[in-house]
Parts: structure tokens; sequence; C-alpha cells
């Protein structure tokens, strides 16, 4: 039995366990005379029962998981002949790769050892037994905390006071994982950083004003220049972002507020959702009509305007960015002014205050914490945006204010970096980490100084 296999039987098992323990403790309650004698309601006695019947089998899970492999391969290794064991880690490596190979049918049979081959099948065996024991333990395991958790059940028990305590450490350390991942992404894109910063010196990757890559393999090579000034992807992030933003946010806003405020309740009904649809079209569709119809369009009129548009332009992926953009902001932006209190419209109407007087003086303000908020994260969800730069506005690093010409990004040039097949020593597939730091850096900026400004009017319209 496979291990995804245990892990639903085991949910199974714990649904039946609770079901069980509520039944048993209803039945408690009735035979005391009502569900008043019980001390905790049913469902706790049902979780509590629920969660002896999982939690432990889930460890033992766990802990058979992790060493299932180490002590299959340990096993394994002792019936090869002292001749071909590993001398290293590596040669250990490679050898437990290659067995598994053969007994999964991944590599051919010819040519091979004897004694390798009747490795692989002492490895088919062992995994075999492993999968059974694993279940016939982890049932064992189950169906002995079940029985525990059942013998608990009374009309004294206080059943509330374990199961809030196993909650709110599985809270707990939810909460740990996410900060501990968190941890680990930065001090990861922060080590390779380093590496880079050790071949290229960090005020000109910083500072620098041309961007090319491509590192010389050999002294003789030719047009490899290896120059890394960032300015280029810097310049080119905030001219699709600016030009995103400029569509995004007065759209959004303003249909934000006629909804909330202003539109009949069957059109709120109907516009919001297909507004919304917008957020979930994929974005290669947006960068497929950018490039394939925004983007030639665009030129056509510049032509006849006499200006020279690029087809892969800034101005092409800025505005369809802004358009993916506007449920974003929209959306968190109606939340937050229909949460704004009736009893503040109310008061400005009474002191004589026209319905336009109340939105615009009145709600905006007391709801602007949150429409900064959600402005904020449509500013980061545009930095971040890849799909539609790369097929609208192209990847030639140009340092340009010109939203006319292509211009690349900081997101786009990281995914350039890291495909194929590169040498992740190299300065060329390391300056990605860089490029990642620096956008960590540029989004934490942005979410402090949303954070100062929803403090700074939440303490002034509360």
């Amino acid at each position: 039995m496979q291990s995804s296999e245990m892990f639903l039987l085991l949910l199974g098992a714990s649904v039946l366990a609770f079901f069980l323990g509520r039944r048993r403790s209803e039945a408690l309650a009735h035979i005391s005379g009502g569900l008043n004698s019980l001390h905790s309601l049913p469902n706790y006695h049902g979780y509590f029962t629920a969660i002896w019947t999982a939690l432990p089998a889930l460890l033992v899970l766990i802990i058979w998981m992790t060493l299932e492999n180490y002590v299959i391969i340990r096993l394994t290794f002792e019936s090869l002949p002292e001749h071909l064991l590993p001398t290293d880690t590596s040669s250990t490596t490679l050898l437990a790769n290659k067995i598994n190979n053969l007994a999964l049918g991944v590599l051919p049979r010819d040519g091979q050892p004897t004694e390798i081959l009747a490795a692989a099948k002492q490895l088919l065996r062992y995994n075999e037994f492993s999968r059974w024991t694993m279940a016939a333990v982890v049932s064992c395991t189950a169906l002995m905390g079940f029985s525990w958790g059942r013998s608990y059940l009374s009309t004294e028990f206080r059943a509330r006071q374990p199961v809030e305590s196993v909650a709110q450490y599985v809270l707990f350390c939810c909460a740990v994982v996410a900060i501990f991942t968190t941890l680990g992404i930065l001090l990861s894109v922060i080590f390779e950083s380093l590496q880079f910063f050790k071949s290229v010196p960090v005020f000109d990757f910083v500072f620098g004003l041309e961007w090319s890559p491509q590192t010389a393999i050999r002294d003789d090579q030719v047009g490899s220049s290896g120059s890394f000034g960032a300015v280029p992807l810097f310049v080119g992030t905030l001219l699709v972002s600016a030009v995103a933003m400029c569509i995004s946010v007065p759209v959004g806003l303003m249909s934000a507020i006629y909804l909330a405020e202003y539109a009949h309740r069957s059109t709120r009904t109907y516009a919001k959702p297909a507004l919304e649809v917008l957020a979930g079209i994929p974005t290669v569709v947006y960068g497929f009509f950018a490039a394939l119809t925004l983007g030639p369009y665009l030129r056509t009129i510049g032509e006849s305007f006499d200006l020279s548009v690029s087809s892969e332009s800034a101005l092409a992926a800025g505005i369809v960015m802004g358009v993916m953009i506007i449920p974003f902001i929209s959306s968190l932006a109606d939340d937050v002014i229909t949460a704004v209190p009736q009893a503040m419209r109310d008061g400005s109407l009474a002191m004589g205050a026209t319905h336009s007087e109340t939105v615009w003086r009145v709600v905006i303000p007391a709801a602007l914490p949150g429409i900064v908020a959600g402005i904020m994260l449509a500013i980061s969800r545009a930095i971040g945006e890849t799909m539609i730069v790369v097929m609208a506005s192209g990847l030639a690093a140009n340092l340009t204010a010109n939203p006319l010409e292509s211009v690349t990004t900081v997101t786009v040039q990281i995914v350039t970096l890291l495909t194929g097949d590169q040498e992740f020593d190299s300065p060329k597939t390391l300056a990605a980490f860089a490029l990642g730091l620096m956008l960590f850096i540029v989004t934490l900026i942005l979410n402090v100084i949303a954070l100062q400004v929803v403090k700074r009017f939440r303490e002034q319209y509360e």
C-alpha cells in the first residue's frame, strides 16, 4: 500500500472515529438524563476520538516514510559482495539510484552484473514488505489510538480542553512552517546573491547602465561582454508598471465606487462577478492579445501620427497588464467601501451633504487605508508579472523612458537566465538570484509603505 493511500485511509478512519465518538457521548448523555449532563459538547468528544485515531498513526507514518528508503538501501547493500560496495557518499548515491532504476525497469538489465540484478530483485522484495508492514503498523496504531481515546469518554470528561490545545498547536505549527519557508527562501536567495557579488561588484550591478549577461567561455570568444548593469531592467519594470497603474487604478477605483455607492442591487449582482472574471483569465491569454492584437494596432495608430512605435512596446504590455489588474483593485476597494459604517453616511446626509459629497468627503477618506493597501498589492502584482511582458514587450534591455519602445523587466530576465542548460556557478546564472533579491527588497519596501499609510489614515478616521 502506497503512502498516499495510507493518508487517505487515515483521513477516512478519523472521520469515522469522529462520528463514533460523538455517538458514544450522545449515548452516555441519554443514559445520564440528556446533553446537559455532559461537561463538553458531543462534537468535542468526536474530535477527541478522531485526534487520538489519526495523530499517533500519522506520526508513525511520517517516521516510517522518513527512514524507509535509508533502511532498505542499507539492507540491500548487505547482499552485495565487498568489491561492489561504494566507498564514498557520491558512489553510494549513484549505486542506489542504479539499483532502484533496475528494479523499476528504467535501465536495461542486459550486461549488468549478476550481483546488481540480484540486489534489484531484493530491493523490490524489501519495498513490498515495507509497504504492507507499514500498512499493518499504521492501521494497528490507529486502532489502538481509537480504543484509547474512546475509553476516556464519559459524562465528566473535559474533552474541550485537549481538543482546543491540539488545535492551538496545529495553528502554531502552520505559522512556524510559513515563517521558516519564507526565511529559507530569503536565505537561499541571499547566499546565491553573495556568490554573484564576488564576481560582479554591487555598485556595477545596481548602478550599471548596460545589461548583457552573456559571459565568455573562452578568452578569444566574441560577443560575450558580461555586463551586469541592472538599471535598464529597473527602468523597464517601473515603466511597464507605471503604465499598468495608470490604467488599472482609475478604472478599478471608479468602478468600485460605482458598484458600492451608485449601482442598483440587480446591477451589482451581475456587474461585480463579470468584472472579477478578468482575474481568472490566464496571463498567457493576455499576452497573446497584447502581442497579436494590441501591439500591431498601436503601431498602426502611431504610424498615422508619424510616430515610431515598436511592435513589442512597454505601452502594449502596460495597457494589457492594467486591464488584468483592474479586478484586484476594484474588488478590494469595493469591499473596503462597503465596510464603511452606514452611520457615517447617515450623519453626512443629515448635515445636508449630497450623496456625491458624502461619497467623496466621508466614505472615500474613511476607506482610504484599505484602498491604498489594495493599490500597493496591485503594484506588487504588476512588478512580478512575467508572461505578458515576455510576449508583448520583448527581451531587449533598453534604457529608455519612452513607452513606445521595447523594454524588459526584472522577472523576464530571471526567467531568461534560468532557462536552458546553464552552469549554476556562473555569473550569468547567479545574476538571476541577485535580481530576485532586488525584487524582494522592492516588494518589501512597498509593503512597508502600505503599512505606514494604512496606519496613519486608520488613526485619523477611527
